[in-house]
């Protein structure tokens, strides 16, 4: 529907508010696909990223490095399109998945473990240790902890909606769960149990847990973006909020926790990185991933963000990886 020419300065003035944040600058960067990617992951240790690009399809970097290890792609001769990519808590083994088929392999030969055919169209995944078991989100409404060593799914946890986006707790006995039909789940893995389940106003677009599964992170599209207690299912803190004269509304599609679980990276669908204290729930430092272009059209969105050994991470859609100090 056409907006009535009236509104046309006020959203002009958001957009313009919007634009004009504090952020800082990446302190280095490269390029990791020449036409942007579809879908990246960092290894939790920082060492690693895996990358699938529109053009050169999957591969495996070193970040300190710099340097492109392995090209992973699903069959000879071809340029995989990747729906979702992973790594083990140890960066042992990494997921590359297209919207049918998974593919575990080995980070220090390249070389695959096994390929196997999903239940659904994949459209997000995380793996638990040693790689046996990869949780996907799926299109058709659950998502299952599927045996990536032998095949089969070994449990299911159904939505409402497209289950698209996951994540787990470092030991695999929590899971947390974001659909379409509005709901943040989480899960025990053991028994399949519902532990706590929130409702936010629009479809969720990021879900986190911290590696002890005792604080989680979720996010709807244009709307909440809430860190709240595992345990209780209460909300510790509300990063964005729809209130005020101009709203704010930003769309957080991925996060990542600190290995002691007190920092909160976030990416945003419009290039903005955020780190958070997750104690306070106060924003600590702010960035803005590279663009290719000064002016123009340049934006990128925020496919991964990582922790370093004194930097952080974060791959943008346009194929850039961005060191950030």
């Amino acid at each position: 529907m056409a907006k009535p020419l009236f509104l046309l300065p006020w959203l002009t003035a958001g957009v313009l508010l919007s634009g004009c944040d504090s952020a800082n600058d990446p302190s280095s960067w490269y390029e990791v696909a020449s036409q942007g990617t579809y879908t990246a992951e960092i290894s939790t240790d920082g060492r690693f990223a895996v990358v699938g690009a529109r053009l050169e399809g999957g591969s495996l970097w070193n970040i300190a490095d710099k340097a492109r290890l392995y090209d992973w792609n699903h069959k000879g001769g071809e340029r995989s399109l990747l729906a979702a990519t992973g790594f083990s808590p140890q960066a042992r083994f990494a997921a590359t998945a297209d919207q049918q088929n998974l593919v575990l392999w080995h980070t220090d030969s390249g070389q695959p473990e096994w390929f196997w055919r999903s239940p659904g169209e994949i459209l997000d995944l995380v793996l638990a240790p040693q790689g046996q078991y990869a949780l996907l989100g799926l299109d058709n409404h659950e998502a299952v902890l599927f045996d990536a060593i032998n095949g089969g799914v070994k449990r299911s946890f159904l939505h409402g909606g497209r289950v698209r986006t996951v994540d787990l707790s470092a030991d695999a006995s929590i899971a947390i769960t974001g659909a379409d039909d509005y709901t943040t789940t989480l899960w025990s893995v053991d028994t399949g149990e519902k532990l706590h389940e929130l409702t936010l106003e629009n479809v969720i677009d990021a879900v986190a847990l911290s590696p002890d599964g005792k604080v989680a992170f979720s996010a709807s599209t244009l709307d909440q973006a809430v860190i709240w207690d595992t345990t209780t299912g209460q909300i510790r803190h509300t990063l964005s909020s729809t209130e005020g004269f101009f709203p704010k509304r930003v769309s957080y599609i991925v996060a990542r926790f600190s290995n002691d679980g007190s920092q909160l990276l976030t990416g945003t669908a419009s290039g903005l990185v955020q780190l958070w204290n997750v104690q306070s729930g106060q924003m600590v430092k702010s960035w803005r991933v590279q663009k290719r272009k000064q002016y123009g059209p340049t934006s990128t969105g925020v496919n991964a963000v990582g922790f370093g050994a004194g930097s952080y991470y974060a791959v943008g859609s346009n194929g850039i990886l961005n060191i950030l100090k």
